[in-house]
C-alpha cells in the first residue's frame, strides 16, 4: 500500500512566520519540508506539496490542497519563536488531540529529533489551528526548534541532513508499524523479525534509530505494555529468515514472530 502524505511548509510569501536577525521562518520552513518529502519519496509515499515556492497561502487553504487529495497524513513545517532570544529551546510536535496514530507519529517524530541533539519539548494538543482542524486526516505540525536561540539554529544548519532524515525515517517507521499492525488482522500470517522488547520507550526509540541509521526498517509495535522494536513484515518465512540473518551479521540478537 502507498500511502499519500501533503508535506506543508509553513507560512511562506507576505508572511515570513517568525523573523530573527533577517532570518526568515518561511525560508527554514520550506527547505525542511522539501527535504523530508524527498526522502520520503524516494520510499515509496506519494508526496503532496502544499507549496514549493515563496507564495502565501491561508490556513483554510493548505487544509483544503490536504482534503482534496485524498491524503493519509498532512504534515506541516514550521519553527518556534519566544518573547527574548535563547529564552526556550526544543522541538515539540502539535497535533488536534492527543490520540490516535497523529500522537505516535508525533512521539516518534520527537524522539528522533531529541536522538540528534534538540530538546524534546514533547507533543502538545492545539484544536484551534486551522490546519489540525480542518484537516480530514491526521495532522502534525512540528515546530523544528526556536528560529531565535542561537543553539537550536546550530543545530538545524549543521544537522540540516540527519534532522531531514530522523523526520523521514520516523514518518516511515509510523508507517510500517500502521501497515503491520492492519496486515496483522488478516488471516495470512505475517513474519517479522524482532531486535527488542522494551518496558520504556526510550530505550526502544535508542534501537530504532540505530537500526534504521543502519538502513534496515525498523519500527515499534506497543504491545500489552512493552514496546517492541521490529522489522519487515514477511508473508514468505524465507524472507523473514534472510534479514534475520543480516540482523545477526550486524551484531543483534535477533528472534522470528508473527
Amino acid at each position: 500500500m502507498a500511502y499519500n502524505i501533503v508535506i506543508d511548509a509553513g507560512h511562506g510569501g507576505s508572511d515570513p512566520g517568525a523573523v530573527n536577525k533577517g532570518r526568515q521562518e518561511k525560508d527554514d520552513d520550506l527547505r525542511l519540508a522539501m527535504a523530508v518529502g524527498d526522502i520520503l519519496s524516494q520510499n515509496g509515499v506519494n508526496v503532496t506539496y502544499t507549496r514549493t515556492a515563496d507564495v502565501y497561502q491561508t490556513p483554510f487553504e493548505k487544509a483544503q490542497i490536504a482534503n482534496d487529495a485524498d491524503a493519509d497524513f498532512f504534515i506541516s513545517f514550521h519553527r518556534n519563536s519566544s518573547p527574548r532570544d535563547n529564552q526556550y529551546s526544543g522541538v515539540e510536535t502539535l497535533v488536534y488531540d492527543k490520540s490516535g496514530e497523529k500522537l505516535n507519529m508525533a512521539e516518534n517524530i520527537n524522539g528522533a529529533l531529541g536522538e540528534i541533539g534538540f530538546r524534546n519539548l514533547g507533543v502538545q494538543a492545539r484544536p484551534g489551528l486551522v490546519v489540525l482542524r480542518r484537516t480530514k486526516m491526521p495532522a502534525l505540525l512540528i515546530e523544528t526548534g526556536f528560529i531565535n536561540t542561537d543553539k537550536d539554529n546550530e543545530l538545524f544548519d549543521a544537522q540540516f541532513e540527519e534532522m531531514a532524515q530522523a523526520i523521514a525515517y520516523a514518518i516511515l517507521g509510523t508507517l510500517n508499524e500502521n501497515q503491520t499492525n492492519a496486515e496483522s488482522s488478516e488471516e495470512e500470517p505475517l513474519y517479522r523479525v524482532q531486535v527488542g522488547s522494551f518496558r520504556q520507550r526510550e530505550y526502544a526509540d535508542q534501537l530504532l534509530y540505530e537500526l534504521q541509521d543502519q538502513g534496515f526498517p525498523a519500527f515499534i509495535l506497543n504491545q500489552n505494555g512493552y514496546y517492541r522494536v521490529q522489522v519487515g513484515a514477511f508473508k514468505q518465512l524465507s524472507n523473514a529468515v534472510k534479514m534475520e540473518q543480516a540482523l545477526r551479521r550486524a551484531g543483534y540478537s535477533t528472534w522470528i514472530t508473527q
